[in-house]
């Protein structure tokens, strides 16, 4: 039950990344928080089949540092991506 914990951690990190990067408006506002959940999710399910106990600091830590550590040049990535695109695709329809 407390991976929901690490769900939500990872949501707000990522909403966090996304209204702290530029280029907001080539992504959706879904798909910071999205990346952020989906890591810290993975890395706290990971961390308990390997056998570390949620007694111990390792799932709450990497709750916390996996979504930043994921999510932060995802969405730097992906950004860049989508503006390179609409510019090949301006140029390419002749707009701008």
């Amino acid at each position: 039950m407390q991976i929901l914990i690490a769900f939500i951690v990872g949501a707000v990190i990522g909403l966090g990344i996304h209204f702290q990067l530029h280029q907001r408006l080539t992504r959706g506002v879904v798909l910071a928080p999205m990346i952020g959940a989906v890591s810290a999710g993975a890395a706290w399910s990971i961390l308990t089949w390997l056998g570390v106990g949620i007694d111990t600091p390792w799932p709450w830590l990497a709750s916390l540092i996996v979504p930043v550590v994921v999510t932060y040049p995802a969405i730097i990535a992906l950004s860049r991506a989508r503006v390179a695109h609409d510019r090949r695709e301006k140029a390419r329809l002749g707009i701008g």
